[in-house]
């Protein structure tokens, strides 16, 4: 129940009039309230899923808690049609910090201070991106990290809410696979032959994302289904 409940509210999120009370510079302003309507108008549960466009995008960050002080390293993102990759559309940029990730999370990911130095701010990285986004939903892998990062730092760097939708994998790999009990990245990739190129960079664990979303819509087609409102309706039996 807690995840069907997780996806109507990614469904039907609201948007509030004070959302913009703190943003000064006026084009910024604009766009962004063009782009929330937008948002507003897009009815993704029942476009085609042949039709249906989203970006699959991934973040590395410092650890789990970002209102305990962790941050976001990079974000990497790719745009899809349907279940085509559009691997020519893609968006990866690492974030300005004076402090360097922890020794646990550079050999993890790779990252280092040097490279962190000379990023560019999280404000203009986020405005890059949702220009990159557009009114497009977002997809995730067990979405709920990206979520609270993206919460907090678009409050931190624009001071205004977070108002795309992001769709969790799961609900599609819960309706073709009930009861697999994969959980991380590895166990799916591993499990559908999807090679990742490199695990914990942003921009490659987002295409081997985008390769799971691509295999999911290829299998709830063949399962009869045509959009996410078919998938909303089966997993509310299901539940």
């Amino acid at each position: 129940m807690h995840q069907l409940l997780q996806f109507v509210r990614q469904m039907t999120g609201r948007f509030h009039s004070d959302a913009y009370a703190s943003i000064s510079d006026p084009k910024q302003l604009a766009y962004i309230r063009d782009l929330h309507r937008e948002i507003k108008k897009r009815d993704v549960l029942h476009i085609p899923f042949d039709e249906l466009r989203v970006v699959v995008f991934d973040i590395e960050t410092t650890g789990f808690y970002p209102y305990k002080g962790d941050r976001i390293l990079t974000i990497g993102a790719v745009k899809m049609k349907g279940d085509h990759i559009l691997n020519e559309n893609t968006f990866y940029s690492a974030i300005y910090s004076d402090r360097g990730p922890s020794e646990e999370i550079e050999k993890l990911t790779g990252i280092t201070k040097e490279q962190l130095v000379v990023a560019p701010p999280i404000r203009d990285v986020l405005q890059r991106f949702y220009q990159f986004v557009g009114s497009d939903a977002l997809v995730a892998h067990h979405s709920s990290h990206e979520k609270q990062f993206m919460k907090h730092a678009n409050w931190l760097a624009l001071r205004t809410a977070f108002h795309h939708r992001i769709l969790d994998t799961s609900f599609l790999t819960e309706v073709t696979h009930p009861g697999l009990g994969l959980h991380t990245l590895d166990e799916y990739c591993d499990y559908y032959g999807i090679i990742n190129q490199q695990r914990h960079h942003a921009l490659h664990d987002a295409i081997a994302t985008a390769k799971l979303w691509s295999e999911s819509i290829r299998q709830v087609k063949q399962f009869g289904y045509t959009h996410l409102k078919d998938v909303y309706t089966q997993l509310a039996k299901m539940k």
